[in-house]
C-alpha cells in the first residue's frame, strides 16, 4: 500500500473506556464545593528568613538548601534520614537580619527553590525515601493511563506514523496545524481575530517559556528586573533569572481569585518581562481579569508580558479579555496538562505576527523546529475543540471541507471520529470534575485550610500547626506513607501549605485520603475550619 491510499479515520479505534468512580460519586453533578471565603498569602515569613539569616554566604543557594533541608531534619528527631545537615543546622547562629524583600529581589531565593525542587524529586521522594506502597499525590499532572490521550488524537499520530510524517519542516510548526490553533485560539477569545502568522508550535510550556526567555533576555540591557509572580513553577523562573535580574512578586489568592495589584505596582517603564500563570499552581485560582486587563494596558510596549495558560483548564469557560492578545502579549499553552500527555512535548504560542516573525530565527537557529509527527494530531485537536466550543454536535461536510484532501478523509470516518473524541473529552471533564469536588470534601478535615479549585487538577491545603511545607511532606510520607508535593516548590514562601493532585483513579485516592485524616487525627486536637469558596 502505498501513502496516497492510507486514509486518516478510515476506521477510528474505539473510544477509551470510561474511569470507574464510587457508586457515591458516579452520579453525581459537578458543583464548586461552597467554603469560607480564605486569603492566601505566598511571601517570606521568619520562619524562611531564619535560614537566610544563619546562611555564611546567603547568596549560595546551595547552602541555603542544605540549611533549610536541615532545619527539617532537625525537627523531625529520630526520624531524620541526614542527621549531618541537622547536626549543621544546629551548629548555625543568626549572623544578620533579612527582609522580605531581600529575599523577593535575591538571585539565591530563585535558585535555592529550584533546588529544593530537585531535591524533592531526585534525593527525596524518587531517592533515598522511596518505599513500597507509597501513594503519590504530588504528580501535578493526570493519570495518564486513565484519562490519557483521545482514542482519535491516537488515530493522527498512528497515521503520520504510516505516512512517515517526521522530516524537517517549518521552524514555526505546519500551516495548517498553525491555522487550525488560530482558528481555535480566536474562538477562545471574543475579539481576538488570529490567523497562522501569530502561532509558533513548541515542544510544551515549559520549553515555550524557557525559549522566549532566551530570545527577548539574552543580550538585553537594562536595570529594571524582570517580574515573576508567585505562586509560579521553579523551571520557569529559573529560565528567567539566568537571564536577567528577576523579582519575585507574591500575588494572593483571595476567594478563589488571584489579585495582580501587587505586580502592577513593581512595574516600571523598563521592566523587560512580567511573568505570570493565569491559573495558579497549586490554588487553580484564576487572575482577577480586569486586573490582567490593567497590567497590559500599563505596561510600556517594550515590556513582554508572558501568560502562561496551561493551568487553565477544568472550569467554566472564563470571559477573557481582549488585551490578552495586545501586541507585547506572548500566551503559552500546552497538551501536557488539558490532555494529559506531558510526555509528548507538544504546544503552542500565540503572538503579535512581529514577534512570530523574529521567533522563527531564533527557533531556526537554536533547535531547528518543533517535532513534525505530531502536526496532525494538532491540527485535528484544535479544529475539534473549536467544534466543541461552538456547539457543535456533529462534523458533517462543513467540518470536512477544513482539511487539505490529501488526508483522505470522508463524512463519515470524520463524523465517527469527532463523536468519539467529542464524548471521551466531556466524560473526562465530568469525571475529573466529580473526583476533584470529592478529595475537596474528604479533606475538610480538623486544622486544615482548604481552598476550593476553580481550575487545574490541583488543590492547595493549609496544614495549620506546620511551619513549613517541606516539613508537612516529611512527617506525612513518614507517617502515611503518602507523598503531597510542598507549596515551597511553587514558590509559596511561608506556612504548611502543600498541593494535593485528584486526577489519580479512585483506588488510589481513597485510600490516601483515608491516611491523611488518621495522619491528621493524630497530629493534632481538633480545630476550627477555614476554607475558600
Amino acid at each position: 500500500m502505498t501513502s496516497t491510499q492510507l486514509v486518516l479515520f478510515a476506521e477510528p479505534r474505539q473510544p477509551r473506556p470510561a474511569v470507574e468512580l464510587p457508586v457515591t460519586l458516579a452520579g453525581a453533578r459537578p458543583a464548586h464545593v461552597p467554603l469560607a471565603p480564605l486569603r492566601l498569602d505566598f511571601g517570606p515569613d521568619e520562619h524562611l528568613a531564619e535560614v537566610y539569616e544563619r546562611a555564611g554566604d546567603p547568596a549560595d543557594p546551595a547552602e541555603l538548601r542544605d540549611l533549610y533541608v536541615g532545619r527539617a531534619e532537625d525537627m523531625l528527631g529520630a526520624r531524620a534520614a541526614r542527621p549531618g545537615l541537622a547536626e549543621r543546622w544546629r551548629a548555625a547562629r543568626p549572623r544578620r537580619s533579612v527582609t522580605p524583600e531581600e529575599i523577593l529581589s535575591s538571585r539565591a531565593t530563585v535558585r535555592f527553590v529550584k533546588e529544593m525542587f530537585n531535591h524533592y524529586f531526585r534525593d527525596d521522594l524518587y531517592g533515598s525515601l522511596r518505599r513500597p506502597g507509597q501513594l503519590i499525590l504530588s504528580s501535578g499532572s493526570v493519570d495518564e493511563e486513565a484519562w490519557g490521550l483521545p482514542a482519535t488524537v491516537k488515530d493522527c499520530i498512528t497515521y503520520a506514523l504510516d505516512r512517515d510524517w517526521y522530516g524537517y519542516s517549518d521552524s514555526r510548526g505546519r500551516e495548517p496545524a498553525r491555522e487550525a490553533v488560530a482558528a481555535y485560539e480566536s474562538a477562545r477569545l471574543p475579539g481576538a481575530h488570529y490567523d497562522l502568522r501569530n502561532v509558533a508550535l513548541t515542544m510544551g510550556g515549559t520549553f515555550a517559556v524557557h525559549s522566549i526567555a532566551d530570545f527577548a533576555l539574552t543580550d538585553r540591557t537594562t536595570s529594571a528586573p524582570a517580574l515573576c509572580a508567585i505562586p509560579n513553577y521553579p523551571p520557569l523562573v529559573e529560565s528567567l533569572a539566568r537571564r536577567v535580574g528577576t523579582r519575585l512578586v507574591p500575588t494572593p489568592s483571595v476567594g478563589g481569585v488571584t489579585s495582580l495589584a501587587p505586580l502592577i505596582e513593581q512595574l516600571r517603564p523598563d521592566t523587560p518581562l512580567v511573568l505570570l500563570q493565569t491559573a495558579a499552581n497549586p490554588t487553580g485560582a484564576l487572575v482577577d481579569e480586569a486586573e490582567l486587563e490593567t497590567l497590559i494596558r500599563r505596561t510600556s510596549p517594550g515590556t513582554l508580558v508572558v501568560l502562561d495558560e496551561c493551568h487553565e483548564w477544568l472550569g467554566p469557560q472564563p470571559h477573557w479579555s481582549p488585551a490578552r492578545a495586545a501586541d507585547n502579549v506572548v500566551r503559552v499553552s500546552s497538551l501536557s496538562k488539558n490532555w494529559s500527555a506531558p510526555g509528548l512535548k507538544v504546544g503552542w504560542l500565540l503572538a503579535s505576527s512581529a514577534f512570530i516573525d523574529a521567533y522563527y530565527e531564533y527557533a531556526s537557529s537554536s533547535y531547528g523546529g518543533p517535532p513534525s509527527f505530531f502536526y496532525t494530531a494538532i491540527e485535528v485537536l484544535a479544529r475539534m475543540e473549536r467544534w466543541r466550543l461552538q456547539g457543535r454536535e456533529t462534523a458533517g461536510p462543513a467540518e470536512l471541507a477544513e482539511f487539505e484532501s490529501g488526508y483522505g478523509l470522508t463524512v463519515d470516518g470524520l463524523g465517527a471520529a469527532y463523536r468519539s473524541y467529542a464524548e471521551e473529552r466531556a466524560e473526562r471533564e465530568l469525571t475529573l470534575c466529580r473526583t476533584r469536588d470529592e478529595v475537596t470534601r474528604r479533606l475538610l478535615l480538623p486544622d486544615t485550610d482548604v481552598t476550593a479549585a476553580r481550575y487545574s487538577i490541583n488543590l492547595a491545603v493549609g496544614l495549620r500547626g506546620y511551619p513549613d511545607s517541606y516539613l508537612a511532606f516529611r512527617e506525612l510520607l513518614h507517617r502515611q506513607n503518602v507523598s503531597v508535593f510542598p507549596g515551597l516548590l511553587t514558590f509559596c514562601l511561608s506556612g504548611g501549605l502543600v498541593r494535593v493532585t485528584t486526577a489519580r483513579r479512585w483506588s488510589e485516592l481513597a485510600p490516601a485520603l483515608s491516611r491523611m485524616e488518621r495522619f491528621l487525627g493524630e497530629r493534632r486536637p481538633a480545630g476550627s475550619i477555614a476554607a475558600e469558596g
